[in-house]
């Protein structure tokens, strides 16, 4: 039971991680927990099943499953347009809201509140234009595939895991590696600074935002392929996000996601230890302690 707790753990913890990138790439650029950030992956996860269900209805053939997998071809494509549209999404509410506030001066607690607000905003158009009914990209029953160990798993659900990792290489190969990833670095350490050296501050806002939305979009689809899509997915895992963002360090992405694994792994043997009835104290837990014992993180800086 233990080992198959640690595959589900690597699982859902590969989402949580993807999501918590967002965040930290956003908190260190932008300095405001963005509380929005959570409905990001409900959106990409609903848009995806959208315009995975209206190419189907145009072509059948691209709902036929993919290989071992339970999808057709309409969802891979759904995702690349949802990505796309994610991060426009995320590009509109910094106009309306986020960018105005920081021209206006706002404060660190008015950001926040800010993007409490936004939450809200997002999580009743959904439930507006989709319901509160839970949704599926399919409903094809896997047969999990023995790994070794007791541990079994879905073909749907190896992907997500490598899904996650290429994820993970690609960006910090980007920030690490790359004119843009030097300017965002540059812009976390001093935006000022920054913008006297040259850097287009903007252009660098603009881009963490498409960033974390379109991550936020895949963490969401994966959510809904291996689980199920709901209105309120994205405020539920909303509190591990964060416990996996801060316990990895801001502004790190390989500590991201390797405290999503840690959140995943830690929420999954607790219910199987004391019950899945304190799934969500576990995050709570982790992220108090790492407030308390060691507040920048596993790879992040002291301050």
């Amino acid at each position: 039971m233990i080992a198959q707790a640690i595959m589900d753990g690597l699982i859902a913890g590969a989402m949580i991680g993807l999501g918590a990138i967002g965040i930290t790439l956003t908190y260190s650029i932008l300095r405001f927990a963005n509380f929005a950030h959570g409905e990001l992956l409900s959106w990409g996860a609903y848009i995806a099943l959208a315009l995975s269900d209206g190419l189907g209805y145009l072509s059948a053939s691209l709902m036929l499953p993919v290989g071992p997998f339970s999808f057709g071809w309409s969802l891979p494509l759904a995702a690349i347009l949802a990505v796309a549209l994610t991060g426009t999404l995320a590009l509109l509410a910094d106009a309306l809201l986020f960018g105005r506030l920081r021209a206006k001066g706002g404060t660190i607690i008015i950001m926040v509140m800010a993007s409490f607000g936004a939450a809200l905003t997002l999580r009743s158009l959904l439930e507006f234009l989709f319901s509160t009914k839970p949704a599926y990209y399919s409903k094809a029953l896997q047969i999990a595939l023995p790994l070794g160990g007791e541990m079994r798993a879905t073909p749907d659900q190896l992907l997500t895991l490598g899904l996650a990792a290429v994820l993970v290489i690609a960006i910090h190969l980007l920030l690490t590696r790359s004119a843009t990833g030097r300017s965002m670095r540059a812009v976390s350490e001093n935006q000022q600074l920054a913008g006297i050296v040259g850097i287009d501050v903007r252009r660098i806002i603009r881009i963490v935002w498409l960033l974390g939305a379109g991550l936020a979009c895949v963490a969401g689809i994966m959510a809904g392929l291996v689980v199920q899509i709901r209105p309120h997915m994205g405020h539920d895992l909303l509190l591990p996000l964060f416990a996996a963002a801060i316990l990895g360090g801001i502004g790190s992405v390989p500590g991201a996601m390797l405290a999503g694994l840690i959140v995943g792994l830690s929420e999954a043997i607790a219910v199987q230890v004391i019950g899945a009835e304190w799934r969500a104290a576990v995050a709570f837990v982790i992220l108090v302690a790492v407030l308390l014992t060691r507040p920048q993180g596993l790879l992040g800086r002291a301050a």
